[in-house]
């Protein structure tokens, strides 16, 4: 018996590639706010023991303090990503606003290859860098590698990457749609 199998297309339209992108957008941007949230119950619960530890049993917590700094800053650096990837930064509008369609486009995809380059350099490529250098170095209160707590410089940075690829994938296809 003779089996024949039909090759798949070869042309995969442009619309299905940017709803796969999205689907992907989707779940980083679940992942992302679960982790912010889980972020900033802990930072709570440490916050909360080290002020009763404090105050009720006249013993504060060195570890409680550490901790709650450290996570602080992966919520900063995690969530300033996921906040980028929304597209809800702070921005003055104002001027853009009053820009053609296209020339307003065209200045987003420039601010979206600017983000990019930085998001690549210094904060992929040098957090990576950073983050490798002080994995010897231990914390006086945690006992972990200072590099384990560098490690959210390079992940936020990759995260603003790959939002900024986005952002541009979507910019170009309304940048060459017919509206004006």
């Amino acid at each position: 018996m003779k089996v024949t199998q039909t090759a798949p297309s070869a042309a995969v339209s442009k619309s299905d590639i940017y709803s796969h992108i999205t689907r992907v957008k989707q779940a980083v941007d679940k992942v992302a706010s679960w982790l912010c949230i889980l972020l900033v119950g802990l930072m709570t619960l440490l916050v909360t023991w080290q002020v009763a530890s404090r105050y009720l049993f006249n013993s504060p917590s060195a570890v409680s303090e550490v901790l709650a700094r450290y996570l602080f800053i992966w919520l900063v650096l995690i969530g300033g990503a996921y906040v980028f990837g929304l597209r809800e930064h702070m921005a003055i509008t104002f001027m853009r606003d009053k820009m053609p369609r296209k020339l307003r486009i065209s200045l987003e995809i420039v601010g979206e290859l600017a983000t990019s380059v930085f998001a690549l350099l210094v904060l992929t490529i040098g957090g990576y860098i950073g983050m490798s250098r002080q994995m010897a170095q231990l914390d006086s209160a945690l006992q972990i590698p200072i590099g384990i707590i560098y490690i959210a410089i390079p992940l936020s940075g990759a995260m603003t990457l790959f939002y900024c690829l986005y952002n541009q994938y979507g910019l170009f296809r309304k940048f060459s749609s017919k509206q004006d």
